[in-house]
């Protein structure tokens, strides 16, 4: 039997740097019968964690000056029984791996709202019928997963990144700064 989150008054902690987005997202997890609580560090989501062991957690992969991915497995740590998921501006194939390999439930991409996440959350188990696309993904978006697994590889860090990819930093700084390439 699957669990459901719907009924819920479960602690539900948003992580985002974007602080209206978590404004909303806190109304309307609330209007859902969510006791929320919204942080926009890794140090501020940590403490929360220890001190009321949220059941469920939405976690940016993109925090200010933090990675989700980083901060994943302390979250988890913090509090053991959580169950995160990870949202995204920035999705990649290679980001969404780690994310499931190191404990979270579900990856979304944003936008979402707060249906999208209940969902996510209700919806743990793989789709053997998902869609399979028709179309292969166009080259630009292969370079930009591409430029997220390199950047993943060195750690978020700019400089070794755009060496390693034989980029100039600035023209990879701008790269990085538009929105994903739609497949």
């Amino acid at each position: 039997m699957q669990e459901t989150h719907q009924q819920s008054s479960q602690t539900l902690l948003v992580i985002d740097d974007d602080e209206m987005f978590c404004h909303v997202m806190q109304r309307a997890l609330t209007r859902r019968g969510y006791e929320v609580l919204v942080a926009h560090c890794g140090s501020d989501a940590l403490t929360l964690a220890r001190r009321h062991q949220p059941a469920l957690a939405t976690l940016d992969l993109k925090l200010e000056n933090e990675s989700g991915l980083k901060l994943l497995p302390e979250l988890l740590e913090a509090a053991p029984e959580c169950q995160a998921i990870i949202l995204t501006g920035y999705s990649s194939i290679a980001t969404a791996v780690e994310a499931i390999k190191l404990g979270a439930v579900n990856y979304l991409c944003k936008p979402v709202d707060a249906d999208d996440i209940i969902d996510a959350f209700n919806r743990q188990q793989g789709d053997p019928g998902a869609e399979l696309a028709d179309n292969p993904p166009s080259i630009n978006r292969l370079a930009w997963e591409h430029i997220q697994k390199v950047l993943h590889e060195h750690d978020g860090n700019i400089s070794a990144t755009a060496r390693a990819l034989g980029m100039h930093r600035r023209t990879l700084q701008r790269k990085l700064q538009k929105r994903p390439v739609r497949r």
